[in-house]
């Protein structure tokens, strides 16, 4: 079909309010493989950001398309009221990996999407702790843009048009320390944010704490344990053990949403792993299904989701446990656990980092690059290493969709993601499975676009 007629009609017939429009036109795209999008003309797109982290496994994965393929001529169909042995399957391994992990007991929730799972999860913590509606989260935190998602996502911007249907949450500062809110520095704050959180529980004229009584007006602390859109932030470790026994000390749940950084992102099955807590409640979605078919759920433990105090219709949805998200999913999990991917990703991911450093080295322009695993973050400033700059960061992004990048005299588009407070960060999160020729070619490749804009820009 021709490409123009195309794009008028989805000017003309689409709603753009269930998209992001960071180009325009917007870019279309016919086919994807490995870690490539491949526009009309064939021209490949070199994807670093992997669909938001859904794709961990790489486009078009042939072990992942075969299960889904072997589902539809088997049970392609069932209605959520009824089981099926791959929900159970499914429910029952990752029940046993959280178990490995932490000696928890608990079971698995599933839902159809992110946001609906975080619902489920607001549901279940009400539900826990005697109908409490308040809920602490952090700035820079998103967990969707559903109504009760929203109320706990830091952006106003996702609220403004739409009023409340419920409490907003209390957001307090994540430690972002490039750019810490305290003006404080990483090797000598001595955790100050923490402490700076401790306090609203010292007295109750701070309004979250009843010392009579000794109970918080709050149920719960969502978090991420690296953030995502907030641009791939990575906590100093300590920060969410002190965190933790905080929530413990005043009987406030730790919800864990890994929506963006569960299944080896940072190189543990669990981002959470690599801080030395246990989550009360943990939310997952996005690459357990590769981008095959939606699927999320939530774990949570024994005691606040057993049946006799969240009983069968808590919450319901008519896909929540579909069988083909559920038979990819389950094919997923059995991957990962034949493959050692924390020694790879932590591989990759260095290599990787070490490249972008080196990037630093020689461009000003970047401020900061950190990575856990293959969750990177390359930050974007003006001359003096800290003021955001989303004008240049805009640009790049607009140059690598271009399409016109060569390297060994072929054209290569590149696929970059932005987030960040200030939408100055370049968030990475290429295919788990990328190969170092690849990795290489995104070193040139992004090697050339900050020529290009620092030329531009100069």
């Amino acid at each position: 079909m021709d490409l123009n007629q195309l794009l008028l009609d989805e000017a003309t017939y689409c709603s753009f309010g269930d998209t992001v429009h960071y180009l325009e036109p917007p870019k279309l795209f016919s086919r994807c493989e490995g870690s490539f999008l491949y526009d009309h003309e064939g021209r490949p797109y070199l994807d670093l950001q992997m669909w938001y982290s859904a794709c961990n496994f790489g486009y078009a994965n042939p072990r992942l398309n075969q299960a889904l393929k072997r589902q539809i001529d088997i049970l392609p169909q069932l209605a959520c009221q009824y089981v099926h042995q791959e929900k159970i399957l499914l429910a029952k391994a990752l029940a046993q990996q959280v178990e490995k992990t932490w000696g928890m007991k608990g079971r698995i929730h599933f839902n159809v999407g992110g946001s609906q799972a975080v619902e489920d999860a607001l549901k279940l913590v009400r539900n826990a702790c005697g109908g409490k509606s308040l809920m602490f989260a952090f700035e820079g935190g998103y967990h969707g843009r559903t109504l009760g998602a929203s109320a706990i996502t830091s952006s106003y911007r996702y609220r403004r048009r739409y009023g409340h249907f419920g409490d907003r949450a209390q957001f307090i500062p994540f430690p972002y320390c490039f750019r810490c809110p305290y003006g404080k520095k990483r090797d000598d704050c001595d955790f100050y944010c923490i402490d700076q959180f401790t306090r609203l529980f010292d007295c109750e004229y701070f309004g979250v704490w009843d010392p009579k009584d000794g109970s918080a007006e709050y149920a719960a602390f969502f978090v991420e344990a690296v953030q995502g859109t907030g641009g791939y932030v990575i906590p100093p470790k300590g920060y969410f053990e002190k965190l933790k026994s905080v929530l413990t000390a005043r009987h406030i749940l730790l919800v864990d949403d890994e929506i963006q950084m569960a299944f080896y992102r940072t190189g543990k099955f669990w981002a959470i792993e690599h801080f030395n807590v246990k989550p009360d409640v943990i939310i997952f979605g996005k690459a357990m299904t590769n981008g095959l078919n939606p699927l999320a759920g939530l774990w949570a433990r024994e005691e606040l989701i057993n049946p006799k105090v969240f009983p069968p219709g808590s919450t319901h949805s008519t896909f929540s446990s579909n069988t083909l998200g559920t038979a990819v999913a389950l094919e997923a999990v059995q991957m990962m656990a034949e493959t050692d991917y924390q020694t790879m990703v932590m591989n990759k991911g260095a290599y990787l980092l070490e490249g972008l450093r080196e990037l630093q080295r020689r461009y000003r322009i970047i401020g900061d690059v950190d990575g856990l695993g293959m969750a990177l973050r390359v930050e974007l400033c003006q001359d003096d290493g800290l003021t955001p700059d989303k004008k240049i960061t805009d640009t790049m992004l607009e140059e690598a969709m271009k399409g016109d990048l060569v390297v060994g005299g072929k054209q290569y588009g590149l696929v970059l993601d932005i987030g960040g407070y200030y939408k100055n960060v370049l968030t990475l999160a290429p295919s788990l499975e990328i190969s170092r020729p690849e990795m290489d070619l995104a070193m040139t490749l992004l090697d050339q676009l900050f020529a290009r804009i620092t030329r531009r820009v100069s």
